[in-house]
Parts: C-alpha cells; sequence; structure tokens
C-alpha cells in the first residue's frame, strides 16, 4: 500500500514560537528540478514588527549573560544540528540540487562555524577590550558591549552555511537577531529554527523571517527600534536605499558581500555589532 505524502506549510519564527504569517500567505519551495518541495509562510510588515519586539524584549536577558554561557548555548546549537545532519543533507540536496557529498560538507561547515564562534563567545572581549594609556592618577578601560537588535538579509544563494555565518556573530556579542532567510532556498532555516526551538536559546534571540526580502528589508532598515543591519545577502536588493533609511535611525550598517563564502568567519563580524564603553576610574592615593 503506497503512502500518501502530506505536503508541508512551514511557519515563521518569531519569539520562540511558529505562527502563521499575519497576512495568511504561503508561497511555494521548489526544488532544484522544479518539483514542489513545500509551502512556507511569506512575512509581512507586521511580522516583521512583531519579530522586533520579541527581539526586543530578549536583549536583557542574552546580553547579561555571561560569554561562558552564550558559548555553551551555541555550542548546543552546533551539537544538536549535528544529530540531525542527515535531514539537512537531503534538504540540502533537494533544494540545491547538489550531490550528497557537497551537501555534507555544507552541513559541516555550518556545525564548525557555530562551533568556532561559541570559542570566542568569552574570548572576544579581551581581544577587542584594552586598558587606555592616559596621562594622571586613574585607570581608562574601554569594552565591548552589545549593539541591541540587529536585522540580517541573510545570503540568498546558500541554504545554511551563509545563513549560520550571517546570524552566528551577531549572537555571540549578545544581540538578538531578526533574519530574512534565503526567499528561494529557505528549508535549512526552517528547518534550523526546530532546532534553536529545541536547544537552550531563550525565545526571541534568533527570529526568522521567510518571503520576499524586497519586501520586508525597507522596513527593517527604517525600524527606530532596530539598531543595526546587515546587509551580507542583499546584493540583489536597492541595498544603497536600505542604507539611507537605515540612517534616518543612526543605524550601524554592513554591506553585501559577494562570493561563495559570504559572511566568512571573522572577529570583525563579532566586534562590528558592538559598542564601546569606555570607564574612567581614580587609581587609590593610599
Amino acid at each position: 500500500m503506497s503512502h500518501l505524502a502530506v505536503p508541508k506549510t512551514y511557519k515563521l519564527y518569531i519569539g520562540g514560537k511558529f505562527p502563521r504569517s499575519e497576512s495568511g500567505r504561503v508561497y511555494e519551495i521548489l526544488g532544484a528540478s522544479g518539483e514542489f518541495l513545500a509551502n512556507a509562510a511569506q512575512a509581512s510588515r507586521k511580522d516583521a514588527r512583531d519579530a522586533v519586539v520579541a527581539a526586543r524584549a530578549a536583549v536583557s536577558g542574552w546580553s547579561k549573560a555571561t560569554g561562558y554561557n552564550r558559548g555553551q548555548v551555541l555550542y548546543r546549537i552546533a551539537e544538536l544540528l549535528e544529530g540531525r545532519r542527515a535531514q539537512f543533507v537531503d534538504e540540502i540536496v533537494q533544494a540545491e540540487g547538489v550531490s550528497t557529498a557537497a551537501a555534507g560538507e555544507q552541513v559541516d561547515e555550518a556545525i564548525d562555524r557555530w562551533i568556532w564562534y561559541a570559542g570566542w563567545a568569552d574570548k572576544y572581549v579581551q581581544v577587542a577590550g584594552n586598558a587606555n594609556a592616559v596621562s594622571g592618577p586613574y585607570f581608562n578601560i574601554s569594552v565591548p558591549e552589545p549593539t541591541g537588535v540587529v536585522a540580517i538579509v541573510a545570503p540568498q544563494s546558500t541554504s545554511l552555511v551563509g545563513f549560520v555565518s550571517a546570524v552566528a556573530p551577531a549572537l555571540v556579542a549578545g544581540n538578538t537577531v531578526v533574519v530574512i532567510a534565503s526567499e528561494r532556498l529557505p528549508l535549512s532555516a526552517i528547518s534550523l529554527a526546530e532546532v534553536l526551538a529545541t536547544s537552550d536559546v531563550p525565545g526571541g534571540v534568533v527570529n526568522i523571517l521567510t518571503g520576499s526580502p524586497a519586501e520586508i528589508a525597507p522596513w527593517l532598515a527604517s525600524h527606530a527600534d532596530v539598531n543595526a543591519l546587515d546587509l551580507v545577502g542583499a546584493g540583489a536588493l536597492d541595498w544603497v536605499q536600505l542604507q539611507i533609511d537605515a540612517a534616518e535611525t543612526l543605524k550601524r550598517v554592513f554591506p553585501p558581500e559577494q562570493g561563495a563564502d559570504a559572511a566568512a568567519p571573522s572577529l570583525a563580524r563579532i566586534v562590528g555589532f558592538t559598542e564601546t564603553k569606555t570607564v574612567w576610574h581614580t587609581k587609590s592615593m593610599i
């Protein structure tokens, strides 16, 4: 007896929950050969606003966690992703039309990047911060602190590794994120949301929207409660206008990146979404 296939309709990931788009819209996810794979929610302006609200509510708790604790949480994501490796490989093969070996390499690279960034969580402050030389009986110390809510347009040409590469460094520093997944290849991002929901990541720290970046990104760029904007995957959009929109609320902006390894692992991507706090303290005269 043949089994009847059950078409899936995936939802958004906002505030640790999986809501439908308030617009009720969905779009078809097609495989590399044009076959139907699933339906995905098509996020709206209202969904983007809800995601920002959830991200803002999560900033306090996530940013106050110790670097060591954030590193443990990121490492836990890698552990769970390793446990579901076969699922992610299968999804990438279907979506991108690559070989099983190539898909496996992408999943392995994504796992490695979670671990790489987890290792930096309790170390980047020592590298990016410093004790400044001053003249007088004072200590002058600079320490990086999280920017807050970071909106991200994920790389659009890869299913998983580009998404992880854009999201992980923002989390290391204690930021929360609202990320627009690849419009054509959203399956891995949606499945990663299920990993996040069953890991130790607090609700609202990562919020994932699927749909059209051209529709959603302008609302995030101009949103007054978004503190920074990563346009790594926005090369096909009017990203200059997005920068102009972001400037209205003094956001820090990362420009689009081209190439197969956009958002490659780097300390600069961690420090890029931090603010430096400088503290003066008098030296004891005793």
